[in-house]
């Protein structure tokens, strides 16, 4: 436990000197408006993929209605601040609550099924919580609910996604994690010995979808508005993209998936008639020659790194 607690706070202080650096190139207007916004995204994404991927990637489950979690996060931590004129910090924490109730709500019925019946299931969910949004005129309808304070900052999503990323890990490291990876290898062998397997499901899916609530609430506060175009079935097959790209049962093929994704999609943006093309032929690519994903289930290291050196060096030593 002492080795763990000291890789983390390693892991976290580099974190605030990766802090420390953008905040200043951002104030000192090195990296411009464009940038920010796509750092903004980065984090957010980030967010969503690690949640999804602990649904998806860690409980061999199969959800594509991530999106509509992070709809009900926008929308109600924007009612807080524009309705109720609450503090930002509980608008984000009751966004992740409703998005946590409503999760294991949907997860009690729908966890019972697998494979691509959950898939379809879960689309339909999500579909109908954009639906029923559409449908209230208190949040503005179709229109949306427009002038929403900009609240979300660097800072503001830098430290909940570095939050959500130890949240998860430390989840996967505990007995809990263990159980819904025991799940995902042969659920049938699980039950078997012991682990309730629905619980474990629906556990998941619950804090999934919370921190998707968190991301929702940063989502809204940025953009000024929530919208319900915003929160279609194609939003949640981009989060299971960038989930199966990085790699399903890896957090750091998360978090790679999701800043190369973001980085590739503004990079093209100044090509929008090939944009989508180009976007899916290098998605097509990577599938055929790496179809596990980028890290398939493992995590990047320094070990990973001084095995590869090591590697190299000895091959270099073997050929002289």
């Amino acid at each position: 436990m002492n080795g763990i607690l000291k890789k983390d706070l390693l892991v976290f202080g580099a974190c605030l000197v990766l802090y420390a650096i953008v905040q200043g190139l951002i104030e000192t207007d090195i990296i411009g408006p464009f940038w920010v916004l796509n750092i903004i995204l980065i984090c957010i994404n980030i967010i969503l993929v690690t949640s999804l991927n602990l649904i998806n990637g860690f409980t061999g489950q199969f959800s594509i209605g991530h999106a509509g979690f992070m709809a009900v996060g926008a929308y109600l931590a924007a009612v807080c601040t524009v309705k109720l004129q609450l503090p930002f910090i509980v608008a984000i924490l009751a966004g992740a609550a409703a998005a946590g109730i409503l999760g294991f709500l949907i997860g009690l019925p729908t966890l019972r099924l697998s494979g691509d019946y959950l898939a379809i299931a879960t689309l339909g969910l999500g579909e109908i919580i954009r639906i029923t949004i559409l449908n209230i005129p208190y949040v503005g309808g179709a229109s949306g609910l427009m002038g929403i304070p900009r609240y979300t900052n660097f800072t503001w999503v830098f430290f909940a996604t570095v939050l959500t990323v130890f949240f998860i890990k430390n989840l996967i490291n505990s007995t809990h994690g263990r159980a819904c990876i025991s799940i995902r290898e042969n659920e049938i062998a699980a039950e078997a010995m012991g682990i309730d397997t629905t619980r474990y499901k629906v556990l998941a899916f619950t804090i999934g979808a919370a921190f998707a609530g968190v991301a929702g609430a940063l989502f809204s506060h940025y953009f000024y508005i929530a919208h319900p175009a915003s929160f279609t079935f194609m939003k949640s097959f981009d989060i299971l993209t960038m989930v199966v790209l990085g790699g399903l049962g890896s957090l750091t093929g998360s978090i790679t998936a999701s800043i190369l994704l973001t980085f590739v999609s503004a990079a093209l943006a100044s090509y929008p008639e090939w944009r989508m093309v180009i976007y899916s032929l290098l998605l097509i690519i990577l599938m055929l020659y790496r179809p596990q994903g980028l890290f398939g289930n493992k995590e990047l290291s320094l070990k990973m790194f001084g095995r590869l050196m090591g590697g190299s060096k000895n091959g270099s030593a073997n050929s002289n």
